[in-house]
């Protein structure tokens, strides 16, 4: 269900000059500590919006699962407010929408921009793993898979580790992930995917590229296909929220949008055409 262009690919992803090093600095940001504290207060900042949808698809991840993946991956010293909730909202998108594919012999294809350090990669995993379902994720971001770095994250108080080694604890689900490094706009067009069953965009979050990565979806898309669009809020990013009304607009997608407070929402497309 997914077609390589080795030579394209290769070229792409030993192209190292283009993308950032130590992105995230040449320290530690906090000691421990500090991000255990962090850890403390984001824990606390449940989400009843996400708990009804929750109830309403019949699917939640495993609180203890997601907080301890969230630890390792989520708890990061920044001047906004810490909230990971987007990781519940992900698993429990998919495992909606893999329920049609019980007890079928199809392979689902996923597709997510903008990986960081794993973590909505991972969640979708565990997705369908709890769902008995055989699947990929292909997962594109600027940042290295293997070379060793700082992740402004808790694991940096070890050393640098790539993110390989930052997600060993979870290494069964990686064996669902594809993950490569490169330019979205640049590496799409040399994908080639037969079938987009879901896709979780939080790339760029310009209304440019949103469009251009939905109208790249939107071609190997069937009726029931589901897109999910992470950061729809107008006072962070109007260029989302710009690109997701457009969307709607035009009618091919059904679209719920999920606004928790001015700084988090979602909008889930479900083709419909």
């Amino acid at each position: 269900f997914l077609i390589f262009n080795p030579l394209t690919i290769s070229q792409l992803l030993n192209n190292s000059k283009k993308f950032p090093k130590d992105f995230f600095g040449k320290k530690p940001w906090a000691s421990k500590g500090e991000y255990l504290k962090l850890y403390e207060n984001a824990k606390k900042n449940e989400s009843y919006m996400i708990k009804k949808f929750e109830v309403n698809t019949g699917y939640s991840i495993n609180k203890k699962w997601i907080n301890k993946l969230a630890l390792h991956t989520q708890i990061v010293k920044k001047e906004s407010k810490l909230n990971y909730e987007h990781g519940r909202l992900v698993y429990s998108s998919l495992r909606n929408y893999l329920k049609d594919f019980q007890n079928k012999k199809e392979s689902v294809m996923i597709l997510e921009t903008g990986t960081a350090r794993g973590f909505s990669s991972l969640c979708m995993s565990k997705a369908l793993e709890d769902s008995c379902i055989n699947g990929k994720i292909v997962t594109l971001d600027c940042l290295p898979h293997n070379e060793r770095m700082f992740w402004n994250c808790i694991d940096d108080l070890e050393g640098k580790k790539t993110r390989a080694e930052l997600l060993e604890p979870w290494n069964k689900l990686l064996n669902n992930i594809i993950f490569l490094q490169c330019w979205t706009k640049e590496a799409l067009p040399n994908l080639g995917f037969q079938r987009i069953n879901f896709a979780f965009l939080d790339a760029q979050h310009s209304y440019k590229s949103v469009m251009s990565e939905f109208f790249y979806v939107s071609k190997y898309q069937k009726m029931g296909d589901v897109i999910v669009f992470d950061d729809v809020t107008e006072k962070k990013f109007p260029g989302i929220v710009k690109a997701v009304n457009e969307i709607s607009s035009e009618g091919n997608y059904e679209i719920k949008s999920y606004i928790e407070n001015e700084e988090r929402g979602y909008a889930i497309a479900k083709k419909i055409i």
